[in-house]
């Protein structure tokens, strides 16, 4: 019995040898790195950069030239309608060179002059007057004692009725002359600069709406343009944000879509919703010299938003598709292949090549709608390598 096991046992060594040198030599399986499938909301968004915007805003502006009184107002305060916001009176007088100064003096001068000889015309018109009235007077009472003619009496009467037209005209030259005169001395007599003190002179400009003092554009007294712009006004209660999208982008969003507000300096997201895309776009250069085509959309705010103002940096997140339970992997899990997407599913050290069907991408991940189960686990960034079936290590 020993002889045969004697001969054996060396050929039993020899072939326990060459099995584990087949063995070590044999490819280990590829290692690779799984994900579960992701169960639950998701959400495919748009997001850019944008800025608060008020719908409306109001700019006040002097309706007339004149001398600006000092604003009191200032940006952030609060204004109801019909509130006067600023001030408007009449321009102070203009100063007179030394030239028109003498001008006015000799125009005084010439019309006193005018009213001394209007004074002159009156009075000889009066004494004229006076002596028409006695001649036609005595002329009357010879008449009534059949001494004078009829005619003597008519030419009597008519000398009376030319002498009073006269001394009536005299009398409205005097007060043209003195009237000259005193427009004269206004000239000369109010000083350079001085400003109307009449109150009933001075213009009260309202506010055409109640809300806040946006811009204050004069703050100081001074002289003041027809049309020139004061302040603006805009009703905080109308703010909403401007976001300038890509137009590649701004063709999926539609007005009603919900809106994510974020990044603007509070902790809270605030929600909206896409009230207007504009029907035009513009030509904007990036930062990197680029021209890029661009769309501006409009968010209402659902909720009051008392800490942000106009013109504040904010960035949004449009809701273009979303679904409240679905299955989603991460894009890098996905390969094409046969025009199809495929998967490799991980199981008990093998994988299997699934055809997926696919819905809609949200950040890294992207919904799938047929192929999967909830609770699979996926090879996420699958080499070339891999096959259908292969035995796989984690």
């Amino acid at each position: 019995m020993k002889k045969p096991l004697a001969k054996t046992l060396p050929w039993l060594l020899l072939a326990l040898v060459v099995i584990a040198l087949v063995y070590s030599l044999r490819p280990e399986p590829p290692q690779v790195v799984v994900t579960t499938v992701y169960e639950g909301p998701l959400a495919a968004t748009v997001n850019d950069e944008g800025r608060t915007h008020l719908r409306n805003t109001y700019q006040v502006s002097a309706p007339i030239a004149g001398y600006l009184r000092r604003v009191v107002l200032e940006p952030g305060d609060l204004v109801q309608q019909g509130d006067t916001v600023f001030l408007v009176e009449p321009s102070p007088t203009p100063a007179l060179d030394q030239r028109s100064r003498e001008q006015a003096v000799q125009t005084l001068n010439a019309a006193e002059a005018r009213l001394q000889a209007a004074i002159a015309l009156q009075q000889n018109s009066e004494s004229e007057a006076q002596l028409a009235t006695n001649e036609q007077q005595r002329i009357q009472k010879l008449h009534d004692a059949g001494i004078a003619s009829t005619v003597d009496m008519e030419r009597a009467q008519t000398a009376l009725f030319r002498a009073q037209s006269n001394l009536r005209s005299a009398t409205a030259a005097v007060a043209v002359a003195q009237a000259d005169v005193s427009n004269a001395k206004l000239v000369l007599e109010i000083a350079e600069g001085s400003r109307n003190s009449d109150k009933n002179r001075v213009l009260e400009v309202p506010a055409p709406i109640s809300g806040t003092v946006l811009q204050r554009y004069r703050c100081c007294e001074g002289v003041v343009a027809a049309g020139e712009t004061i302040l603006e006004l805009g009703d905080l209660q109308e703010l909403e944000v401007q976001v300038d999208l890509l137009s590649s982008a701004a063709v999926k969003v539609r007005p009603g879509m919900p809106a994510r507000i974020n990044q603007w300096g509070g902790q809270e997201v605030l929600s909206g919703i896409v009230r207007r895309v504009n029907p035009a776009g513009f030509t904007r250069i990036s930062a990197l010299g680029i021209e890029e085509q661009r769309v501006s959309v409009f968010i209402e705010f659902t909720e009051p938003t008392p800490e942000l103002g106009n013109d504040y940096r904010v960035n949004a997140d449009i809701v273009v598709e979303q679904a409240a339970q679905t299955l989603a992997v991460p894009i890098t899990a996905l390969f094409r292949q046969d025009q199809q997407w495929q998967v490799f599913v991980y199981h008990d050290g093998q994988i299997e090549q699934r055809a997926l069907k696919v819905g809609f991408q949200s950040g890294i991940y992207r919904q799938i709608l047929q192929g999967l189960e909830p609770g699979m686990r996926v090879v996420n960034h699958p080499s070339s390598d891999l096959e259908n079936g292969m035995n796989v290590q984690l």
